[in-house]
């Protein structure tokens, strides 16, 4: 069975730097696509970022140039690196994967951006 384990979040001043992490295990099938999504407060679930197997990457309008996707396919492991956070960044990140059609998440890591 696909287990999806993230972590990374936590709580950084504005300005600042997170580097998030997730791994898919459980399968020896390379994930077709892996990103990002979050929700903060009150608001619906957005993707960030998104990364094919391929290597091509899509962000989100407001996070271009901030945030960076990355991902090594041999560990199913996909990052995102997140730079200049701003207050409006603070969200629960949710790590996703596609992998033979099916989608699957983690349970989110906390990202709290706070002077």
């Amino acid at each position: 069975q696909v287990h999806v384990v993230e972590s990374g979040g936590g709580l950084v001043q504005p300005g600042g730097s997170l580097r998030l992490s997730c791994a898919a295990s459980g399968t020896i099938f390379s994930a077709n696509a892996m990103g990002w999504y979050r929700q903060g407060p009150g608001k619906q679930r957005e993707l960030v970022a998104r990364i094919a197997r391929g290597g091509t990457t899509n962000y989100e309008d407001s996070v271009k140039g901030r945030f960076t996707i990355s991902r090594d396919n041999a560990k199913n492991t996909v990052y995102l690196q997140m730079n200049s956070l701003k207050p409006e960044d603070a969200a629960v990140y949710y790590c996703y994967v596609l992998l033979l059609n099916k989608e699957y998440w983690g349970q989110g890591t906390q990202v709290t951006v706070s002077s």
